[in-house]
């Protein structure tokens, strides 16, 4: 039952080239940085990523792509990271955008075991009916493009129906949990955390704080256990360091 991990390097060194991984966080809130860098540093490439986005550049996984080490991408939002951008229009690199409720079930699904599911989302667009660019070649043409998808009609409303997403691998990031992989996430980090843990075969989570089993409340547990593999114990230093993605202040009042 005790998943701690001691350290962040050694929850990842059997994440082998090619393998499937869903990524917690959006922008750079509840992203778990830490096993990023730890995955940088063990050096597996060729990577499929499911993600809300990929980061931004030199940030999340975007430290991950600027090594090279993402082949092909599962995501909503690309559009904060120019070398994403920069790797998709040459070819490097293969996207699957998906609506973001629809990615976010996708992931649910695939956790509950459950093959696919239909909605209304992508209805009369290249979601449903295929074409979406999924990677360029060289000369900018559409090298491999997205296949339409059955759609069906219920009481009198179209749907399209959607794959559930399973990876062989999940990195989240939570702000409390206990030995036994109980977990408890902050605010926004709550969005994709769950989800994404949800999906993975095997799940590594980088915890803020570590408490001693019993101490958390089962009803504040926002993702229990049994959904989770190993638990990495953060630093003091490593909980702290938190990014922001785009800072707005307002200019300052007179006589202040």
């Amino acid at each position: 039952m005790d998943k701690v991990v001691a350290t962040a390097a050694g929850a990842v060194a059997d994440i082998s080239d090619g393998a499937s991984i869903a990524v917690g966080g959006f922008g750079l809130c509840g992203i778990p940085s830490v096993l990023i860098q730890a995955l940088y540093e063990q050096g597996a490439s060729g990577l499929s990523v499911v993600s809300n986005n990929c980061g931004v550049d030199g940030l999340g996984l975007g430290v991950l792509l600027g090594a090279g080490r993402i082949a092909r991408a599962t995501g909503s939002y690309v559009g904060e990271n120019k070398e994403f951008a920069r790797q998709y229009l040459a070819g490097e690199i293969e996207l699957e955008l998906t609506p973001q409720g629809t990615l976010a079930e996708r992931l649910r699904a695939g956790g509950c075991g459950i093959p696919a599911f239909y909605t209304p989302a992508g209805v009369g667009t290249q979601v449903a009916e295929g074409g979406l660019p999924w990677r360029y070649d060289a000369d900018g043409g559409v090298a491999v493009a997205s296949p339409p998808k059955e759609v069906r009609v219920f009481d009198g409303v179209e749907y399209v129906l959607e794959a559930g997403i399973t990876t062989d691998y999940a990195l989240i990031r939570a702000a409390r949990g206990d030995r036994h992989g109980n977990l408890v996430f902050d605010r926004s980090a709550r969005n994709f955390n769950p989800l994404a843990a949800m999906a993975g075969r095997i799940t590594i989570a980088e915890v803020e704080e570590i408490v001693r089993p019993g101490e958390l409340d089962p009803d504040e547990i926002h993702l229990p256990g049994v959904f989770v593999q190993r638990v990495v114990p953060l630093t003091w230093e490593q909980a702290a360091e938190k990014h922001i993605e785009k800072r707005t202040v307002r200019a300052a009042e007179a006589g202040r």
